[in-house]
């Protein structure tokens, strides 16, 4: 990460360095930190969200789990396998926008082929690609795909000609080993060294590494915790299992709406639901962790304010005892930060609160 050095607090979360302790040991320490359990409240200018966290673990694991060598061949058979489709297509009459790709092509039609002849054969048998304003077709390929899949693929991209693609046709496309088309963009040094992408190879050894690192966590096992309220949630194990459903985890964030009207439902019903328990006339199912809603909440009230010509009123008043994400939402709303006083008891302080109210009226 680069920015300049006046930008530099505006940088998310924490960033970790390099050092060494009293003893001459290397050791890491927080270099620079943005979140309000380091710094004054009113400067705290990162709301990362446990939601968003959550995923650059999972993805720290996917690494740990797979190594340099695991991450090589699966990318390498994603490679081979879009090479092979990229050759075909271009056997076909299509043409590829770029020689240099990795995972992803982008098709031009034939002469006499339309795009909507191709996304029509590509839905028929249940394969969605991408539709771009000007024509041309999208296709990427992962680690899920199968050599079924690739025919299939061949298949759409064989308008005009077969519709479908012989055995011996199929043998051929993908008998040799491609060349590669990554160009410059090749990677030749090495990557993930460290110690613990190599130790960590079975799903036993990675469960029990990642149960090592919760046990150096606090939580609520051992005490109460200052912070992290959002991870507080305790869901139950038959309260996520849905979530390893096909029918839930396995849809495309992007695919047309006519295949995701069970997802549709679902929104809708649990919007209706929480506007009959909160009296609200609507609700946003947008914001996909608490951080973010509290951005979404401050943007929306903004946005209100500038509407009916009140721009100026920037200051947001956040109490003591509120989540640290608070302030740094607002700061990246454009707004001040001014705290307001709790009582013994953990109540705002109503005194308070009135003195700042008239205070920045």
């Amino acid at each position: 990460i680069a920015c300049r050095e006046e930008l530099k607090r505006r940088l998310p979360g924490r960033l970790v360095g390099v050092s060494v302790d009293a003893k001459g040991r290397t050791v890491y320490r927080l270099a620079l930190q943005t979140r309000e359990t380091h710094i004054r409240r009113e400067r705290a200018t990162s709301n990362i969200c446990t939601a968003q966290a959550l995923l650059a673990n999972m993805s720290g694991m996917y690494a740990v789990y797979h190594g340099p060598r695991g991450l090589r061949d699966i990318a390498s058979r994603v490679h081979q396998l879009t090479v092979c489709l990229a050759e075909y297509i271009e056997a076909q009459g299509h043409t590829l926008a770029s020689q240099t790709f990795f995972d992803t092509l982008t098709v031009q039609p034939a002469p006499g082929v339309s795009q909507a002849d191709i996304i029509h054969a590509a839905a028929d048998l249940k394969i969605n690609l991408r539709v771009l304003d000007d024509g041309r077709v999208g296709v990427s390929v992962d680690e899920t795909v199968t050599a079924s899949d690739l025919r299939d693929l061949m298949v759409v991209f064989s308008i005009g000609g077969p519709q479908t693609v012989s055995d011996a046709a199929f043998a051929e496309a993908t008998a040799a080993t491609p060349s590669s088309r990554l160009g410059d963009f090749a990677r030749e040094t090495e990557f993930l060294q460290h110690p613990t992408f190599h130790r960590y190879r079975s799903e036993t050894e990675l469960m029990r590494y990642c149960k090592q690192l919760e046990n150096r966590d606090m939580s609520l096992v051992h005490s109460m915790t200052p912070l992290g309220s959002c991870t507080m949630k305790l869901n139950s194990a038959v309260q996520m299992l849905p979530l390893s459903w096909p029918e839930l985890s396995s849809l495309h964030p992007h695919c047309p709406p006519d295949q995701a009207k069970g997802y549709l439902q679902l929104f809708d019903e649990i919007r209706q639901d929480l506007c009959t328990l909160s009296g609200y006339d609507e609700v946003s199912l947008q914001p996909t962790s608490g951080a973010s809603g509290e951005y979404a909440g401050l943007r929306a009230i903004r946005e209100y304010q500038a509407s009916i010509g009140e721009s100026h009123r920037d200051v947001c008043l956040i109490p003591a005892s509120a989540h640290g994400t608070n302030p740094a939402s607002a700061a990246m709303c454009g707004m001040r930060t001014v705290g307001v006083k709790v009582t013994s008891k953990g109540a705002v302080d109503v005194a308070d609160v009135t003195r700042k109210c008239e205070e920045h009226a």
